[in-house]
Order: C-alpha cells, then structure tokens, then sequence
C-alpha cells in the first residue's frame, strides 16, 4: 500500500501537518484541564457540556478517512489537509476567543504535556514501525497518520488518563513544596496569619485589608486571587521575608475540606468571613455544606483569635460554635457598622460606628453597597489591630477598586461599569442596584452566572427581576444560558422593546456604544464575563 516514493514523501507531509494540528488540540484542551483545577471529574463533566466546541473533530477524522480510502494518489494526501486546515482555523479561533484567563505553562502543565507527547509518540509509532520493518515506508506514514487524527478526537479523554497516571508524581512534588512552605513558616514564629475566605468578596476585602493594615505593618498578602493550597505555598515560597509581620491569606473552596488544607499549611491565627451564599454549588451541592466549608477556618483558629464575619449575611449568621466571633455589615448592629452611606459616581461616604459606640466619617472612591461592606470588613480588622479610625480615613480614601469589581472606566460619552469578574447572585443584585443610583442612560450586559448546580435556572430568574427596575437597556449574551433572566425581567414589566440578545460580548458592548440613541450619559453595567471554559 502506498510504496512509490513520492507518494511517500506527500504523506510523511501530510503527518507532520496532522502533527501541528494535534498540538493545537492539545494546547485548547490543557488550558480548559487548567480551568477546571486539573479536575478528572469537572473536566469529564466539562467535555460533556461543550462537545460542540470541538464538534469539527468528529468531520475532520470522518472526511480524513473518506479521502483516504477513495483515492490512492499523492493528491489524496494534499486533499486531506483541507480538513486538517479548517480544524486549525477552528482551534485559531477558539484561542483568540480565550481572553479571559491565558494558558500558563506551568511546571505540572509541563509534565501533563510531557506523558501526553510520549503516549501519543508511543501509539502513533507502533503501527509505523511495524510497516517499516516489513518495507512498506508509504503504508506506514498513513497508518501513523491515520492513528494521530484519531488520537486527536480522542485528545480530551487522553488528557484524563494522563493526569491520573501523573497523579502520584503531582502528589509527590506538592508535598515537596508544602513541606518547604511550612518550614519557612516555622522560621517566622512572630508572624501573624490572618485567613480571608467567603463565597464572595474575600480578593477585593483581602486588597482593602493590606492596604490599610500597611499603615502601621508590613504586610503580605497573596497576590490577584491566589487562594488554592498551592497558590498559597507559591506565595509563601517566593514572597514570604522575615520582615514581614503580617500574612493575608486568601482561601478559596470549591468541595468541603478545602478551607482546611489550606488551614493545615497556613495555620491562621485571625480569620474573616465575608459571605455564605450560592457559589459553587455544582460542586458543593448544597447551601449548608458552602457555610460548613467557610467555617472550617473558625474551626483551627486558637482561642485568642478573632473571626470577623460579615453579619449581613444570614447563612453566615447560622453557623454556631464557640467562637470568638466580630460582626461587621451595614444592617447589622451588634459589632462594626456602617450608616448614612451616601452613594455618587464620584465614589461613596459613609460613617463607621465601633462595638463601643465610637463613630468616623469616610470618603472613598469606590462604588457600591458591596464595596461599602468590603471596605468596612477591612476598617474593622484593622481597628481591632489597634490603628485608630482617624488614621484609617486617608488610607481608606486612597483605595483604589480592585480589577473587575465596579470598577469604573471612563470613555468619553459612556462610563464602563466593570464588575466582570465571577458574578453571583448577592453580587449581582448589589451591581444593578448601584447602576439605579447613576444618571443617565444605565445598560446592563450580562451572559447570566456560572456553577450554580439546580439552583442556576431559580437564581437568573431572580436576577432578572432585580435588574428590570434599575435598568433601561438589558442586553444578554449568550440566548440559551440568558433565558431565565430574559423571562424574569419581562415577568416585572421590563419593556420588550428594551431587552436584546446577542450572541457575543463584542456584538452587545457595539450595540451600547453605537446603537442606543437615547440622549444622555451612558453607563455600561458589565456584569460577569464567563470564564473561557464555559
């Protein structure tokens, strides 16, 4: 089969572009394996969601093996590389779709790489090998290449099985880092953990927090939203000097017992709770099991330390135990609070009153009810470290929003509302209340929320309801996972004629900025941007 030597030579070409194809599919695939935290079981769940993405897989290996089997002239192979071309025009055009969170090429991405290339070069080399003992150079090559367009459609399940057999090696080099962690924590005894974990709220409170307690310490905190076990140790490995004083850690949950591995590495001496909600619950399943996860933290605090828990949510108020428990909110009045909030665009006022009834006027540049509380979280650590209001007023003043939360952007004719980053059902409803208090013209875009298991259909319902009264324009993106929400802002007289669906951000961030005569400043609410593997 195949044994002239230029039909030889257009399919030795022909397998090293399937090669570069394979890559490309290999290169989509680990960075949606990163997304979902290297998880055999998210993934697996992950693949079955979004078949359709990679659904030119399936023609690809189809029209490859018509082409060969209906013709056995070297144009068979230049003809089999158009399907390979328009697979690589497809993985051209997932990459460039994939903004939000790039690809890192970490060390474990590395190795996952690494077995996946040898298993495949093991595979694809077998069949080729054989062939070549026997003579048959041509029949080789199309075997070989015929092997690596299936093992590409097999790619994403092949990534499965390559990080379960890499999975005592990761284990392996975890411990070796976790256990260098801890010893670089042992070598700082007079230093002072405080853990910061919540369904939402804990990145922008944590930021707030190391700038304010930075007035009187030195202080680390982990970087953007480094809250994972390994995060964590990275920190610590990397920043973590015997000068500082201070070490905020932020910890992030998906599956109950994931606060505690943190907790077990970090050993936090003060904690803060900033919310208990519906977050993750494809993963947790239910509400109680998100607050028992949050609370896992309280549980190893020693028992002079303090928590702080945001008493405005009512799940995080639920949990009982013997802590020694600080509430701080803007509804509640037995701990930290604050009250005459006064919100503009220009940023927000408000007065903080102590447990012992001692009161300060703030100015921030923040926006939003939710910054209020996150701001007041901060305000109440820092005071209960012994740094009086008044010296918190200029640093709280100097806060600036952290990255895609209400942060603002000013664009000439229209201000960009940025709240883009994980919205969730508290969030989200703060969000379109703070764009109700702007005047102008005020736009919501949104694509809906993510992971909220069986709850996902009841809560967008609900969002759609709490936009339809603070809103002009709402335009939804992406119409299948938007229904709920269209249908609950409608079902509060939302107008028709003011509710639109695109299927893209880009398509509905022109229609705002282009298309809305209405006359007036525009103020665009850009609530979520899902995650590249959704």
């Amino acid at each position: 089969m195949f044994d002239y030597p230029f039909l030889t030579i257009a399919y030795f070409v022909l397998f090293l572009f399937e090669s570069v194809v394979f890559w490309f599919c290999l290169r989509y695939n680990i960075h949606m394996f990163q997304q979902n935290g290297y998880k055999n079981r998210e993934h697996f769940k992950w693949i079955k969601n979004n078949f359709n993405r990679q659904r030119f897989l399936l023609l690809y290996a189809l029209s490859f093996v018509i082409v060969l089997c209906l013709n056995e002239r070297p144009a068979a192979a230049v003809t089999a590389m158009v399907p390979a071309a328009a697979v690589l025009w497809g993985y051209r055009m997932l990459k460039k779709s994939n903004t939000k969170k790039k690809l890192v090429f970490t060390d474990r991405v590395k190795r996952l790489i690494i077995c996946n290339l040898l298993t495949v070069t093991v595979l694809v080399a077998l069949p080729v090998v054989i062939c070549f003992i026997n003579g048959f150079f041509g029949a080789g090559f199309t075997l070989g290449t015929l092997c690596l367009v299936f093992l590409t459609l097999l790619e994403p399940l092949l990534l499965i099985a390559c990080n379960s057999f890499m999975k005592p090696v990761e284990k392996h080099v975890n411990n070796g880092f976790i256990k260098d962690a801890k010893k670089i924590l042992a070598q700082n005894p007079e230093l002072t953990v405080i853990g910061v974990t919540g369904s939402y709220g804990k990145t922008s409170l944590k930021f707030f927090l190391k700038e304010l307690l930075s007035e009187k310490f030195n202080v680390l905190a982990t970087p953007e939203s480094f809250n994972t076990p390994m995060g964590v140790v990275k920190t610590i490995r990397e920043s973590l000097k015997p000068t500082h004083e201070i070490f905020i850690c932020e910890m992030g949950a998906k599956h109950v017992g994931d606060i505690k591995e943190i907790c077990d590495i970090v050993h936090p001496r003060h904690g803060v709770i900033t919310s208990v909600g519906p977050q993750h619950l494809e993963t947790f399943k239910t509400i109680e099991n998100v607050r028992k996860t949050k609370f896992e933290l309280a549980n190893v605090l020693p028992s002079d330390g303090k928590l702080f828990v945001n008493g405005d949510s009512e799940e995080a108020r639920k949990e009982e135990g013997n802590f020694n428990r600080i509430y701080y909110g803007v509804e509640t009045k037995d701990g930290y609070s604050a009250k005459d909030i006064s919100l503009s665009p220009s940023g927000t006022d408000f007065t903080v009153v102590t447990p012992d009834g001692s009161e300060e006027r703030f100015h921030m540049h923040l926006i939003g009810y939710v910054n209020v509380l996150n701001v007041l979280g901060a305000v109440s650590v820092a005071h209960s470290f012994g740094i009086p209001l008044s010296e918190l007023k200029v640093p709280v003043r100097r806060l600036a929003p952290v990255a895609h939360r209400l942060e603002l952007r000013e664009h000439g004719s229209f201000t960009i509302i940025d709240d883009a980053y994980n919205s969730n059902p508290v969030g989200s409803k703060a969000a379109v209340e703070t764009l109700k208090d702007f005047d102008g013209v005020r736009i919501l875009i949104t694509p809906g929320m993510v992971e909220l298991g069986s709850e996902e259909n009841e809560l967008h319902y609900k969002f759609g309801t709490y936009a339809a009264p603070c809103c002009d324009y709402i335009l939804l993106v992406n119409r299948y996972r938007t229904q709920e929400i269209k249908r609950g802002a409608l079902d509060s007289g939302f107008p028709a004629d003011r509710l639109f669906e695109f299927d893209r951000f880009t398509e509905a961030m022109d229609f705002a900025c282009t298309k809305i005569k209405d006359e007036g400043h525009r103020f665009i609410l850009l609530e979520n941007d899902l995650p590249d593997a959704f």
